[in-house]
């Protein structure tokens, strides 16, 4: 029932004619819209070095955690030997400050911690925010009453500071990145609850699942198969922003030390201990932090894109200032 054809006009005809799907829509949406395609070619690579960390450091015949004191000069406090941190055939961005790890094998393995984290919590908290959301929206009104003011909760607390309290009595032998996965997972699923209750009590009075209640289908099969379908764009809208925004909680928490862990390299965390040598090797705090500027503006880029290649408005925005003829078939044109 849920299913919708999309119809366009022929062109210079106003007969409406078989449309593309919804993903071949959402493709053309998107594909107009050059800053957000330039931002997921960014994101594809960033996944990319990611998961090809193993091999890209091999390549280069470093790894993460090996020491190279050889390659720093103790006797000024640690600062890498030679120009530019110590940047060579061996060691593509140079080494680290008193420990001499290499920064490029660093660099690429903070990033499948730093996606990682972002990506898992965003799942984490989409689920929980879709599971409060639609029950809160299909239950009673006291179970309603109950969901809500929980999600008020949950959204009133800060999230910083509830996440430093319990990342700090966690003991340190728990995984620190499952660890902040599921403290922003579990902290910061309430405004997706919000947005999925609002589009769960809209989509509850159209025609089509008022069929489906009338044809004896129960709650649970009404929300799977008329509901969820319909609940995706917002959700994707909403979730395509929660990374980025995850990215840089992840960064801010390992940068106030309670997040990743040493030697476990993170962009966050390579932040950490960066700040007293922006003077002495500049490239040991610009480094990562290019890289949390670049995949953060990359993702909100990309995320806004998606919103607007989901609204269902967006096809009328796309087209104002195109040309068209006039209904009044004169033959003149103006423009929409």
């Amino acid at each position: 029932m849920s299913e919708v054809l999309v119809a366009s006009q022929a062109p210079g005809t106003d007969t409406p004619v078989p449309g593309a799907s919804g993903a071949r829509q959402f493709w053309r949406r998107l594909r107009v819209q050059r800053a957000a395609l330039v931002a997921a070619v960014v994101v594809a690579l960033l996944v990319l070095v990611a998961l090809a960390a193993p091999l890209l450091t091999a390549l280069e015949g470093q790894d993460p955690t090996t020491y190279h004191p050889s390659l720093i000069d103790s006797a000024r406090g640690g600062v890498p030997i030679g120009s530019f941190g110590g940047i060579g055939a061996d060691h593509w961005l140079g080494v680290e400050p008193q420990t001499g790890r290499d920064l490029f094998a660093r660099l690429v393995y903070g990033a499948r911690v730093s996606l990682g984290v972002a990506l898992a919590a965003t799942v984490v908290q989409v689920a929980i925010g879709v599971v409060v959301g639609v029950a809160s929206a299909l239950g009673s009104r006291w179970v309603d009453q109950l969901l809500s003011r929980t999600t008020d909760i949950i959204v009133a607390m800060p999230l910083m500071i509830m996440s430093l309290a319990l990342l700090a009595i966690v003991p340190s032998s728990f995984p620190r990145p499952v660890l902040v996965t599921l403290v922003i997972g579990l902290i910061a699923w309430g405004n997706i609850a919000k947005i999925v209750r609002a589009q769960t009590l809209t989509l509850k009075g159209l025609d089509y699942v008022s069929a489906a209640r009338l044809s004896g289908w129960n709650t649970w099969r009404i929300a799977r198969r008329e509901l969820l379908p319909g609940l995706a764009a917002p959700v994707i809208t909403y979730a395509a922003l929660l990374v980025p925004m995850n990215i840089s909680v992840e960064a801010a928490l390992s940068f106030l030390g309670v997040g990743v862990k040493p030697p476990t390299p993170s962009w966050g965390q390579m932040l950490t201990s960066a700040d007293v040598w922006y003077q002495a090797a500049p490239q040991y705090l610009l480094l990562p932090a290019g890289a949390l500027f670049v995949t953060v503006l990359a993702l909100t880029v990309l995320g806004d894109g998606v919103r607007t290649a989901l609204d269902p408005r967006a096809a009328s925005r796309l087209r104002v200032g195109t040309v068209r003829k006039s209904e009044s078939g004169t033959g003149k044109e103006e423009t929409a």
